[in-house]
């Protein structure tokens, strides 16, 4: 097959490197487009207007200071002491008798946060943080005042006593029915088999009084020390 001459229009030969014509070169070698300028700022890598634009659905990051980012959790090695020596103050009050379960579980939860941002002021108190540091003081308020309580029975022997205590409890609960039903089930609470039943429940209703109790006082606690940063 032939083609023109790009110069003279002369038709030539295919597979002619030159016209016969004119002389003019038939072979052409095509070059590549010169690469775009690079992106002022980024002397690392060069952008091309070819390059095909990539897209991420990640967002983007966005950069936080150090401390910012180390004083919006609770550092729970610098709270945990904090919380023990709250929970540890609350439970020897209450063992005196100074105070009853309830307050003493109020007043460790109070503690806790109140102490924790003390010793670190940079901490983003708040209502949430607060609640959970108070929980977990309320958990070691109640086994601190279970070792207290065991180690009392234990050394004084007042077993008994609190076996007393008990049966005038239920002696007493029992004196205001006359139902024959309600007696017949304090009699049976009045057994040892009862009474260890009445134990395990006092336990675990002082077990749960106790989070409770850390948790209300240190959400409380954490919302008012909150409050009174921002203003």
């Amino acid at each position: 097959m032939d083609h023109p001459c790009y110069k003279c229009g002369r038709s030539i030969e295919d597979g002619k490197p030159f016209c016969l014509h004119c002389g003019a070169p038939q072979i052409r070698v095509a070059l590549p487009e010169p690469a775009a300028a690079p992106v002022a700022g980024n002397d690392s890598s060069l952008v091309s207007s070819n390059d095909p634009a990539v897209f991420s659905l990640d967002p983007p990051a966005i950069p936080r200071p150090l401390s910012a980012a180390l004083s919006s959790g609770i550092e729970w090695p610098r709270a945990l002491s904090s919380c023990a020596i709250a929970a540890l103050l609350s439970a020897l009050v209450m063992v005196l008798g100074l105070m009853v379960p309830l307050l003493a579980g109020l007043g460790a939860g109070f503690l806790a946060v109140t102490l924790h941002h003390r010793r670190n002021p940079a901490w983003s108190v708040n209502a949430r943080s607060g609640a959970q540091l108070g929980g977990v003081c309320g958990i070691l308020f109640f086994g601190i005042s279970a070792v207290f309580e065991a180690l009392t029975v234990a050394l004084l022997h007042t077993g008994e006593q609190v076996r007393q205590k008990m049966l005038e409890v239920l002696q007493q609960a029992a004196s205001r029915s006359t139902d024959p039903q309600v007696q017949a089930a304090f009699d049976r609470m009045k057994t040892p088999e009862g009474l260890a039943a009445m134990l395990i429940f006092s336990i675990v209703l002082l077990f749960l009084v106790s989070i409770a109790a850390g948790s209300i006082a240190g959400a409380l606690t954490g919302a008012f020390l909150s409050r009174r940063k921002r203003s």
